[in-house]
């Protein structure tokens, strides 16, 4: 093991149609499938789409950081 970490960011896009933090919550859970060693995150962008005049669903862009394996 070395005595440093070196991260990479990903960019994705979370969506719900309940909220904002659950868009946040459903990005991460999808990711943590395949990116081991995540770390942390932080919103870029916040939107929705919109149905009838009322919010379909809310999207969150996000950047996620993860350790590289072995650092």
């Amino acid at each position: 093991m070395s005595n440093h970490h070196t991260y990479k960011k990903v960019e994705i896009v979370g969506s719900s149609p309940n909220s904002i933090e659950e868009a946040i919550e459903n990005a991460l859970a999808e990711c943590h499938k395949s990116i081991k060693n995540l770390e942390w995150f932080e919103v870029t962008e916040t939107r929705g789409h919109i149905v009838d005049g009322k919010v379909g669903h809310y999207q969150v862009g996000l950047k996620v950081g993860f350790r590289i394996e072995g650092s």
